[in-house]
């Protein structure tokens, strides 16, 4: 899908602009759909999880995710974090919303539903803004909470991918200002961004562990 993605932003031109709004291709509203449905996947489990080791610490127990494999990938450190309650409530409650609108605009487009300029703004606007999200949450977790959570991990991924692939279509339609050949060079090689993105992450992954990914901690 990630090769035909934008050619098939829109499968028919002549959803673009006019009173009936911009649609989109089957292409990507099934990514919309699949990155939500992952999105909305991780903050389910998350939520389970963390309801579980609240239960079990009313109890004077400890209840340990099954995703905390090891001391890096602990799960169990990033859920009960401070940063896990950024708004003051669990950060999980936000995704299962958001990642659940982002199904419903999907799922909208796949029956050609067509949305105006300014759905499509505000769409982006709160991509931008959980693509920002994750991005602190990202630092938190690797510089300042010292532990790694598999169900974060998919998050970023799904919000990363959804947030670059809606900003191409508002490109590729003129909803956000940019030179031509920006444009033209950002639908040519729209895979190049989000993967980029995911492997900068991938190797600031590695290089902050490296010892322990290698084994040569003493």
């Amino acid at each position: 899908m990630a090769t035909t993605v934008m050619d098939d932003v829109e499968s028919g031109e002549a959803h673009e602009g006019g009173r009936g709004g911009t649609g989109g291709g089957r292409a990507f509203a099934l990514l919309l759909v699949i990155t939500g449905a992952l999105g909305l996947l991780a903050a389910w489990v998350i939520t389970i999880d963390k309801n579980k080791i609240l239960e079990y610490k009313a109890d004077g127990k400890v209840f340990t995710p099954g995703c905390s494999l090891n001391p890096v990938v602990s799960c169990g450190n990033i859920m009960e974090s401070d940063q896990a309650q950024a708004f003051g409530f669990p950060n999980p409650m936000l995704g299962l919303v958001a990642y659940g609108i982002v199904i419903c605009v999907g799922m909208s487009l796949l029956t050609g539903a067509r949305f105006p300029r300014w759905y499509w703004l505000t769409f982006n606007a709160g991509c931008l803004f959980g693509v920002g999200f994750v991005t602190w949450l990202q630092y938190e977790s690797l510089y300042v909470i010292g532990s790694l959570c598999l169900w974060c991990c998919l998050a970023w991924v799904a919000t990363i991918v959804m947030f670059c692939y809606v900003t191409g279509h508002n490109l590729k339609h003129g909803y956000l200002p940019a030179p031509d050949g920006l444009r033209r060079g950002l639908m040519e090689f729209h895979w190049v961004v989000p993967v980029l993105w995911i492997g900068v992450i991938g190797m600031l992954i590695l290089t902050r562990w490296w010892d322990f990914w290698t084994g040569a901690q003493g």
